[in-house]
């Protein structure tokens, strides 16, 4: 069976170079009892790799052109599921037993919303090792006051701990990207945030939709918080209402959240 070009629409990458593959393993602390959820296996070099060593993968394709190729690689291989769908509104249900870990190459269109939604979405995933342009890579551990931290830097590093980074040439792919790219890897903090997920995420999705405003005014405007409010919880955590959003670290975030849900 053929394999079908790269589409640039869904923005894949293939990789094409084994070498990395070993990268990939050891970054991952890949164990035998691992069930691991790969979304963008492309022609499956990946997910042929990860099927020799853990005991599931569910790897989910959204490029339906690739099912026939897919299809044909791993018929015969009773631990690779494949499922043909958006990522981004599979039901994690249906995933049984639940996955322990994603690993991937993620598409890069999609690459943050999957890491972000992932992180409560998928509550039995304890470790990510992900392939995302150096620039997302960089971004999900920024610190604050820094061009990169956003609301993605503050709920990654309120989820996970980063415990591996790796810089990729554009030689692994096919095509080669016109940016550069790395594999980062994290995994789960063992106590979650005192807050509702929900509520954190709306609150500092919230905070930055604004960022080069005043914090008060920017939740105001997100319609999360009226700027009085906001300037009383700022005061709380010893800020002044003239802070903006990229000066709280993360555990403020906490804070903040859990005084503007009452």
């Amino acid at each position: 069976m053929t394999l079908p070009p790269p589409s640039k629409q869904l923005g894949q990458h293939f990789l094409v170079d084994d070498n990395i593959l070993g990268v990939i393993g050891r970054l991952a602390e890949l164990e035998p009892t691992d069930v691991v959820l790969e979304v963008g296996p492309g022609p499956g070099g990946l997910t042929s790799y990860l099927a020799d060593r853990v005991a599931k993968v569910f790897a989910v394709e959204l490029d339906w052109r690739l099912e026939p190729y897919l299809a044909e690689r791993f018929g015969d291989r009773p631990n690779v599921e494949l499922r043909f769908a958006d990522a981004l509104t599979l039901d994690s249900a249906t995933l049984e037993p639940p996955p322990t870990k994603l690993v991937s190459n993620l598409p890069y269109n999609v690459a943050t919303p999957i890491v972000v939604e992932s992180l409560d979405g998928l509550p039995s995933i304890q470790l990510w090792c992900v392939m995302v342009q150096r620039e997302v890579a960089d971004r999900f551990f920024a610190q604050p006051r820094t061009k990169a931290y956003g609301a993605v830097s503050v709920l990654v590093r309120l989820a996970a701990e980063r415990i591996g980074f790796h810089a990729v040439s554009r030689s692994v792919f096919r095509p080669p990207p016109n940016v550069d790219s790395a594999l980062v890897a994290f995994r789960r903090r063992p106590t979650p945030p005192p807050v509702a997920w929900p509520e954190l995420k709306r609150v500092v999705e919230a905070s930055f939709a604004h960022r080069r405003k005043r914090l008060p005014n920017s939740l105001e405007l997100a319609g999360v918080a009226d700027r009085d409010e906001a300037a009383t919880a700022l005061a709380d955590l010893g800020r002044p209402p003239t802070t903006r959003a990229e000066e709280l670290e993360p555990p403020e975030f906490v804070r903040l959240a859990t005084m503007l849900s009452g």
